[in-house]
């Protein structure tokens, strides 16, 4: 999927019109059509302001990766990163059980 695809499915899933992403990154609604039909690349600042504005990773809108995390998920896992590792140890085992329960539950 190409950056205009993944940026059209977001901005749909998001119920935002082009005009108004067009506004939020401060440029004409069409210019920004653009960008959804791969006429034109944005720059990387431009690019970085509309994953800002769709709350999606960069790497996400570029194919790097094909999970499309929000901008709080994102945030989560960054505290945790800055944490001592004895705390991000409990912290991930403690994820990981819940996960595993979860998967059960749901099957």
């Amino acid at each position: 999927m190409t950056f205009g695809e993944r940026c059209t499915l977001t901005r749909k899933k998001k119920k935002i019109s082009q005009a108004e992403m067009g506004k939020a990154l401060s440029i004409d609604g069409d210019a920004y059509g653009r960008y959804e039909r791969n006429e034109v690349k944005p720059s990387i600042e431009v690019a970085t302001k509309i994953a800002n504005v769709l709350e999606v990773s960069l790497d996400y809108l570029v194919g790097k990766t094909d999970v499309e995390l929000d901008n709080e998920t994102q945030k989560r896992i960054l505290d945790i990163q800055k944490l001592p590792e004895k705390d991000k140890d409990n912290i991930f085992y403690t994820l990981d059980n819940l996960i595993k329960a979860a998967k059960l539950n749901s099957l």
